[in-house]
């Protein structure tokens, strides 16, 4: 995948030794261990760590309270680590971990270029939630309601439920979605009740280093192609796009209307380039920016940008009760934030998608479409479908 490279975050150490990032990959646990790679580093935490609780407490605080108690117990570096759901009041899933393990970036690694290993012989059934027709007709009733002034963009996602005859393979799924893409976001997230959110997200929410921050919003996408020919005409397609530059604009403006008043200097482009992933093309902005006096954290940055247009809509009080109405299903996790920040306030955290929820002998996956005025229900089903595409061919299952 194409990802912008953020130099605001330095590289960990032993980037030149062949082989250290990707041995983090290699031992990664499920149950016990959090893993997230981006394209500076590698981090696998091993062992239960300090819970952030849930409280009646901003996030922002307790989290700096057990990073604080971590550090008195004698932790010299404490990292917390973990995801934030989509409903920001919900209890989150983040830890700081007592044993943490650092690396460079896997795109570093020459050796993530070996193959994954291969899906194992699951029999998955899988089941639409909602069914595709369903989901369009719900994208048709946005397009109603926001083409009579209501509100201007929402994102409507549907799942897709899939059983096995046996448990799914965690270590496997989590090889083959960072080899895919091993130049973006990767994460596995043990998230209590014998459950583990996994993905590999291409979109950075915001990163911390100093004083300096880096934010990657992505809104606008088209399916690739196995053929050149048509890949290059979707790419130059989707940056013509009315549509999907509107889309676009919506969350770029968002997001730098929430980032100025923590920045001494913004700089936000005016045109969007493009990303690409495995699966899909992205309308890419890349903001950068200067903190002011008192910096905020990373995760106080992630926390005032969450959740943006990107995956929620605009305006966000009113697209998240659509949401509510719309979707038949509990978002959890999906469309929140996943990431890293230390006690200094450094950190990447980013957006929560291209991701499933791991059971005991089930996965639920999510895909989401942003939906605007001029939105064609067909083609955005279209669109979730070929989101699923990361996902189902990580676990060797078809639509």
């Amino acid at each position: 995948m194409t990802t912008v490279h953020d130099p605001l975050l330095t590289e960990e150490p032993g980037a030149d030794v062949v082989g250290t990032a990707t041995a983090l990959l290699d031992a990664y646990r499920p149950d016990t261990d959090r893993f997230f790679a981006s394209p500076t580093r590698t981090l696998l935490a091993r062992g239960d760590g300090l819970p952030v609780p849930h409280d009646a407490r901003p996030l922002t605080e307790r989290v700096e309270a057990v990073l604080a108690q971590a550090r008195a117990a004698g932790h010299p570096e404490p990292v917390v680590m973990g995801a934030i759901p989509f409903d920001a009041s919900a209890p989150a899933a983040l830890t700081v971990p007592g044993h943490l393990r650092r690396g460079p970036a896997l795109g570093k690694d020459p050796l993530i270029a070996l193959p994954a290993p291969a899906t194992e012989d699951i029999t998955w059934e899988i089941r639409p939630v909602p069914e595709p027709d369903a989901y369009a007709s719900a994208v048709a009733a946005a397009v109603h309601r926001m083409s009579a002034g209501e509100f201007r963009k929402v994102v409507l996602a549907r799942a897709l439920d899939l059983s096995g005859d046996s448990s799914p393979d965690l270590p496997g799924m989590l090889q083959r979605l960072a080899r895919r893409d091993p130049h973006g976001y990767t994460f596995a997230i043990p998230t209590g009740t014998e459950r583990t959110l996994l993905g590999a997200s291409p979109e950075l929410l915001v990163s911390r280093r100093g004083r300096s921050l880096l934010a990657n919003p992505l809104a606008g996408s088209a399916p690739r192609s196995s053929d050149l020919a048509e890949d290059v005409r979707r790419a130059a397609a989707l940056l013509e796009s009315p549509k999907d530059l509107l889309e676009h604009a919506v969350v770029v403006n968002a997001i730098g209307e929430a980032l100025a008043p923590y920045c001494a200097d913004l700089v936000v482009p005016e045109r969007p380039t493009l990303v690409k992933s495995a699966a899909m093309w992205h309308l890419s902005t890349t903001i950068t920016g200067t903190l002011g006096p008192l910096p905020a954290s990373a995760l106080e940055l992630a926390c005032a940008l969450h959740p943006t247009p990107a995956v929620c809509g605009d305006p966000t009080d009113r697209a998240r009760d659509v949401i509510s109405e719309l979707e038949p299903f509990d978002r959890g996790l999906y469309s929140g934030v996943v990431g890293w920040g230390d006690a200094a306030g450094d950190g990447e955290w980013v957006v929560t998608i291209r991701c499933a929820e791991a059971g005991p002998d089930s996965l639920r996956l999510f895909a989401g479409a942003g939906v605007v005025a001029s939105s064609d229900p067909a083609a955005e089903t279209a669109e979730t479908t070929a989101k699923f595409r990361t996902f189902l061919e990580a676990v060797g299952a078809r639509l």
